[in-house]
């Protein structure tokens, strides 16, 4: 990479930039749409023109595309002939075939039809002679067969898509003459498979292209430096440009009236309705997320049911709607003919919505990067600060909006750490380049150890992968299904079966979905998918809420089931695996210090009465201790433990003080947990003090106690069903057939399981799915650091008379589980009721 120019004189950086020859007719189009080129951008450019790679940080809506962008139009326009240019605007006669020039990766199938049409509009109007084309799973027939044809200069495509052109031998000598790549949405894809999968298919491009320039572009990251050497290991230098700083984003929270009965806990919300719809008939147009799908399709029906303007005005959008619903109501927003759409994560991302005037989050958003991607989807106005108006659906949430508010003054985020040494993606990346071509084991062993996944590979896992391709690793050698790669003579692998590389190119990518099933009217397009656990619980006849409409089912046939509009407004809402969204560990400890300091943010002064409640029945929490509650309630002795570490860490740790506990005094414990703490119960009577807990608490002997006190045989097992589908092991179904469905998959997985267990208990995909469970499950790294912050703070163990604000949500989530002839939310509301009328 080319040195960082100094100002001699000053001592300071000098940033590089454009001639103003070459800046002269990007500069002149810029200014014919009102703007000028701003820094970073011209910045971006220089160093893009000088062959440099590096990461763009800015916030959405600034102009991060044409950044990235920029430059590529720049050195064409550049190197382009100077006789008889065309006159923009005008498209001259495109060429005969030539290599592609540039790559834009987005992580979004809808992103990138979005980002198709503004990378579109400066190649129109600068007259270059550029096919910009698509290459998606919703690319049209025409965009694909340009694609392979090499009769594109500008490819918009995601990762998997990526992956699906290195499987043909033929995109090779296009892609060697690349001579840029643009990672959009980096921090989308950093922190999941997806992102490793990409890393391989970038190093197997700057193989194919040494000269290769990348960039990539991010926002609301908390680890930069590690994102940049992720997506560039090759370059540890790479250049690291600010954008615009963040835009100013304001915080306001729907409060509860003074003396109004607010709900203790819950997720969903609706006894805000009243409010929400007021705020959202006061502006022009809105975005209204919720944290789950379950969630979205509640809100959108109670919406529905009172809105007052034509129904064509609110839509949904989330992840398991057909694509159709969620363009329509992508369309709607550009247009400002929908009025407000009630979304998910799904609209996290995506190119900017101008006419958005306000983003309502409903619930905690759980972690700072979310809320900062959300409220950053509005008010693209120049000078214009982020407002987010926060909904809470139960009174502790006003202390995590409290918090969000602390944290957004302080800067603090969320990093997004990327997974290393996933085998299973790097298996199935090696049947890609063994079908696209064949592979030397030598050679490609240097370009992934080149990733930032991979650098620590040592030469056994390699042999193992290359087994595992081969033949299945040792206990599946004998099975001819698995034996995928051939080797020849000279030491090169290939794919030479035509039934291989056809399930191969099926099944690539590392998104798995378990038991999906379609839903379609009898006569009439689809409406999405839900999953199979739900729809298997329905009988003909049976009523469901869904992409915004009531349905029934009729029938249920092969993964599909086919339904028609309900005649009456009442059904389930289906759920899905995986809703709930846990507290990140960077807003959980902002929670505890805000339990802890003053009472002057609006959210603390109208929660004010519960904080003092908590406060004289037993203690606060705070930074500078450990709260423990030792309550006797009706049901039995229960520890309460508040970490404020998130839920998944407080199962865990749930588990682990469980088995402790049990070895001091052997009882049965059952235990729940939420993002705030835990809550054990015993069986039999137990005592708990001091002394005790802190035993408890010790950070010796961690991983052996959670082999003790876990079945961590059933959760690799669950694991494994993953990993097994993006190795390969578990082929897809073909076109035209029925799917597989959930219980079949949990068949097929759990026979490959217990066969690799037995007879190759060391197999790679085994050890990975071990790792795995401890890293993403059980967050054992977190929960080392849990227990040694614990270990050292000094310990506050209250034994209130009964349940308390923080204590209360447990024992609710406890209930659950309970065998009783009442429903749980009915023994729930009678103790919230109990507790009002007692401390009220």
């Amino acid at each position: 990479m080319n040195a960082v120019p100094r100002d001699a004189a000053a001592g300071r950086v000098r940033r590089p930039d454009v001639s103003p020859r070459v800046l002269a007719p990007l500069k002149d189009w810029f200014a014919t749409r009102g703007w000028r080129p701003l820094p970073f951008q011209r910045e971006v450019w220089a160093r893009w023109l000088a062959g440099e790679s590096g990461l763009l940080h800015t916030p959405t809506g600034s102009g991060k595309t044409l950044a990235a962008f920029g430059g590529a139009l720049l050195e064409a326009l550049r190197d382009r002939p100077d006789s008889a240019p065309p006159a923009p605007g005008k498209r001259p006669r495109r060429a005969p075939a030539r290599p592609l020039t540039l790559l834009w990766i987005t992580p979004l199938r809808a992103l990138a039809a979005d980002t198709l049409r503004a990378l579109r509009e400066p190649v129109d109007a600068l007259g270059l002679d550029w096919q910009v084309g698509l290459r998606t799973g919703d690319a049209s027939a025409r965009d694909k067969r340009l694609a392979r044809a090499g009769r594109l200069d500008v490819l918009v495509t995601t990762p998997e898509s990526l992956a699906l052109l290195l499987s043909y031998p033929d995109t090779a000598a296009q892609l060697g003459a690349l001579r840029g790549v643009v990672v959009d949405e980096w921090h989308e894809l950093l922190g999941n498979k997806r992102g490793v999968l990409l890393q391989l298919g970038l190093a197997r491009l700057r193989a194919l292209a040494p000269a290769l320039r990348v960039w990539g572009l991010s926002a609301t990251l908390g680890n930069l430096d590690e994102a940049r050497d992720a997506l560039l290991p090759h370059a540890p230098q790479a250049a690291l440009v600010s954008g615009l700083p963040p835009r100013a984003l304001t915080l306001e929270t729907l409060l509860p009236e003074a003396g109004e009965r607010f709900p203790w806990a819950g997720h969903l919300g609706l006894v805000q309705l009243e409010r929400v719809v007021a705020r959202l008939l006061s502006t022009g147009t809105s975005l209204l997320f919720c944290n789950t799908r379950s969630q979205a399709e509640l809100w959108h029906r109670a919406l529905a049911a009172v809105w007052p303007e034509d129904e064509g005005t609110l839509a949904l959008h989330h992840g398991s709607l057909d694509p159709r619903l969620r363009a329509a109501a992508e369309q709607g927003l550009r247009e400002g003919s929908v009025r407000c759409v009630v979304a998910t994560s799904s609209l996290d991302l995506g190119v900017d919505f101008p006419a958005v005037d306000q983003v309502l989050q409903v619930g905690s958003p759980k972690g700072m990067a979310r809320l900062l991607q959300r409220a950053g989807r509005a008010r693209h106005r120049p000078g214009e600060a982020a407002h987010v108006v926060c909904v809470p659906t139960h009174a502790l949430e006003l202390v995590e909006y409290a918090a969000a508010r602390e944290a957004l003054a302080h800067g603090r985020i969320e990093p997004r750490p990327p997974p290393r040494l996933s085998l299973d993606v790097l298996a199935q990346h090696c049947v890609t380049l063994a079908l696209g071509g064949g592979f030397r084991a030598p050679a490609l062993l240097r370009e992934v150890r080149g990733t930032h996944a991979f650098a620590a590979l040592d030469d056994a896992a390699w042999q193992g992968v290359l087994d595992f391709i081969v033949q299945g690793g040792r206990a599946l050698s004998n099975y001819p299904d698995y034996r995928r790669v051939t080797v020849d003579d000279d030491g090169v692998y290939r794919v030479e079966d035509r039934k291989v590389a056809y399930r191969h190119r099926l099944s690539i990518g590392t998104i798995t979905s378990d038991g999906s099933v379609a839903v379609k009217f009898l006569r009439g397009g689809g409406l999405g998918s839900v999953e199979e656990g739900f729809i298997g619980r329905l009988r003909p006849g049976d009523r469901f809420q869904f992409a915004g409409r009531t349905l029934e089912l009729v029938r249920l046939h092969e993964m599909t089931a086919h339904v028609r509009l309900a005649r009456r407004a009442d059904g389930m809402v289906p759920k899905w695996q995986g809703g709930r969204l846990p507290l990140s560990g960077e807003l959980g400890r902002e929670v505890e210090r805000v339990f802890a300091g003053p009472r002057d943010a609006p959210e603390l002064r109208a929660i004010e009465p519960l904080l003092a409640l908590q406060q004289r029945l037993s203690a606060l929490p705070g930074p500078d201790h450990l709260l423990a509650e030792w309550v006797r309630a009706r049901d039995g002795r229960h520890l309460f433990l508040y970490p404020f570490a998130g839920r998944a860490v407080h199962e865990g740790l749930a588990s682990l003080l469980a088995l402790r506990w049990g070895r001091i005094t052997p009882n049965t414990f059952s235990f729940s947990a939420n993002d705030y703490g835990l809550v054990l119960s015993g069986q039999a009577d137990a005592t708990i003090d001091a002394g005790i807990l802190h035993a408890l608490l010790s950070p010796a002997d961690l991983v052996d106690d959670l082999h003790a006190s876990l079945n961590l045989a059933e959760l690799a097992r669950r694991q494994f069903r993953e990993i097994a589908r993006v190795a390969g092991l578990l082929p897809p179904s073909l076109p035209g057939r029925a799917p597989r469905s959930l219980r079949q998959l949990q068949a097929s997985s759990g026979l490959l399981f217990d066969v690799l267990t037995r007879y190759d208990p060391d197999h790679l995909l085994l050890a990975q799915a071990r790792r795995e469970v401890f890293a993403q499950q059980l967050e054992v790294v977190r929960l080392a650091a849990v227990l040694a912050d614990c270990a050292q703070r000094p310990l506050t163990l209250r034994q209130p008379r009964s349940l308390t604000p923080l204590s209360f949500p447990l024992w609710a989530e406890s209930q659950r589980g309970h065998l009783s002839t009442e429903d749980w939310k009915v023994r729930v509301a009678r103790a919230a009721a109990q507790l009002d009328r007692r401390h009220g």
